[in-house]
């Protein structure tokens, strides 16, 4: 039988809607965890610690709806609040917060270790089930992991099943490799990629070494955040190619596989280097190509195995 010009066409349509021919779709994560946001007002009466006044991009009031309006490849179903503030009650405001917005799924706190009010800090907030660990950034951590009292305070922290986030300079995440022996039962979560340098070139050996340290401790887990920032483009326009930041990616995945990385944003902070939809998309771009279970893993399983997070 032979089909005029017409027919053949409609016909050709006809196997397109129905699929035939059609190239598979992209695999998607059934859901999306952001492990790393940071929320604050700096219109509050008693104003906000951190950021500073003099960064215009940061220096405003910063919620969930914020973050919800924006354009992403894929909604977000929740994130993991990262306090960057250093006033103990911030820690309350954010999980007052939290109870009004369902879209915090936890929150990692901001506590002083190693102090004498440290516990009652810890006991206090960890009543809630929305907190799920702490992270500092002041100090020389290689000399706190010598102070009896700052690494007591960080098993009681691994005692009560919450995370120490591990802040993201070298100066940090190095010494993480003694703490990982010092306390196993304490689950580190590393932040941005320990800083790395984001150029589509192989990672300098040192980063690479460190990381290899790192994954050999089952209980140290990587953020896939900060990836943006390594490119320090500072003007919204890091790249979004893949094979940027492909060199920098291949090495976590072949030391920390599918089971120990996270997906996180850094935003507000990644706004400075990309907007929000393009440091999705450049992990989407990466972990597509893993397969679902990976996507699953790396987007939101992960999440709650490194956090304890309620499934």
């Amino acid at each position: 039988m032979r089909l005029n010009r017409r027919e053949f066409l409609q016909a050709a349509a006809g196997l397109a809607v129905a699929g035939v021919g059609a190239a598979p779709a992209a695999p998607r994560p059934a859901r999306i965890i952001d492990t790393h946001t940071h929320f604050f007002d700096p219109t509050r009466p008693q104003g906000v610690p951190w950021p500073p006044k003099d960064n215009a991009l940061l220096y405003r009031t910063t919620l969930p709806q914020h973050y919800r309006a924006l354009p992403q490849p894929q909604p977000v179903a929740g994130t993991v609040v990262v306090e960057a503030s250093t006033w103990v009650e911030d820690n309350q405001w954010l999980l007052d917060l939290a109870a009004r917005e369902p879209f915090i799924v936890g929150l990692v706190g901001n506590l002083p270790l190693g102090t004498p009010e440290f516990l009652g800090h810890l006991k206090r907030f960890s009543a809630n089930p929305l907190f799920r660990g702490v992270r500092i950034r002041d100090g020389n951590f290689a000399k706190l992991l010598d102070e009896p009292a700052f690494l007591a305070d960080l098993r009681a922290v691994a005692e009560r099943g919450l995370v120490f986030d591990v802040h993201s300079p070298p100066a940090w995440v190095e010494p993480s490799v003694r703490l990982a022996k010092l306390i196993p039962n304490l689950r580190l979560i590393i932040n941005h990629v320990a800083n790395a340098e984001v150029n589509g070139r192989e990672p300098p050996e040192a980063w690479r070494q460190m990381m290899e340290k790192l994954a050999a401790h089952p209980q140290v887990f990587m953020k896939v955040s900060g990836l943006v920032e390594g490119t320090k483009r500072r003007n919204g326009d890091a790249p979004a190619e893949p094979d940027i930041y492909r060199s920098v990616l291949d090495v976590l995945w072949t030391l920390f596989g599918a089971d120990r990385l996270l997906y996180g944003s850094n935003w507000p902070v990644c706004g400075h280097n990309a907007p929000l939809g393009r440091v999705q998309q450049i992990a989407l771009d990466y972990f597509t190509g893993k397969g679902q279970a990976a996507l699953d893993k790396v987007f939101w399983q992960n999440v709650q195995v490194a956090y304890g997070l309620k499934k």
